[in-house]
């Protein structure tokens, strides 16, 4: 377009076009092919928009960014707390058992120990059963340690004897049981290491 048909401001102006008579000079078929440049028709003669405009573009593609970011945050937020509740619920349960494993050490010491009242000694084992059984749901296992190859990471060596029944570092006697829940070490086993 000419400097004739702009405003002061430097923009189009559809009647300064109209004064200038320069609107005039476009036939009805270069109209017509303007027009077929933007909007084409659909199988069923709807218009359809061919060119769309860069501004549409870029927002849509900016509202497009923002909404996957979005996602992604709320998505990390999700397995981020999901994570965060688990290790509290295995801290909780950790710490529980902790407590409780001296309770489970006396049963096992008192159901060792001679008992000449058969109903007494079956109360004791029936009640040492349900704990077991109650660290059992929570998911608490015993570490192995009798016989066992030592691992300073379960085993807690407080003695080390020469005894030639017993294979290079075995574990040949456990004074205080280990208990692990899942991955984690409650207790460590209280071990002596032979050889």
């Amino acid at each position: 377009m000419t400097d004739e048909i702009r405003d002061a401001d430097g923009c189009e102006d559809f009647e300064s076009l109209e004064e200038s008579g320069l609107h005039e000079d476009m036939t009805e078929s270069e109209e017509d092919a303007a027009a077929e440049e933007l909007f084409s028709e659909t199988d069923d003669g709807e218009p359809e928009i061919t060119e769309e405009p860069d501004a549409a573009e870029k927002a849509l593609q900016e509202a497009t960014d923002k909404y996957m970011r979005l996602f992604a945050e709320f998505d990390n937020f999700r397995k981020r707390t999901a994570k965060e509740k688990a290790e509290t619920y295995q801290d909780a349960v950790a710490k529980t058992v902790l407590e409780l494993l001296p309770a489970v050490d006396s049963f096992e010491r008192a159901m060792e120990s001679p008992c000449t009242d058969d109903a007494y000694r079956s109360g004791m084992e029936k009640i040492y059963q349900q704990m077991t059984s109650i660290l059992q749901k929570l998911g608490v296992e015993e570490i192995p340690a009798l016989n066992e190859s030592f691992d300073p990471k379960v085993h807690n060596a407080i003695r080390q004897i020469e005894d030639e029944n017993f294979g290079e570092s075995t574990v040949c006697e456990v004074y205080q049981k280990g208990y692990r829940l899942g991955d984690r070490i409650i207790r460590c086993a209280m071990v002596s290491v032979a050889n």
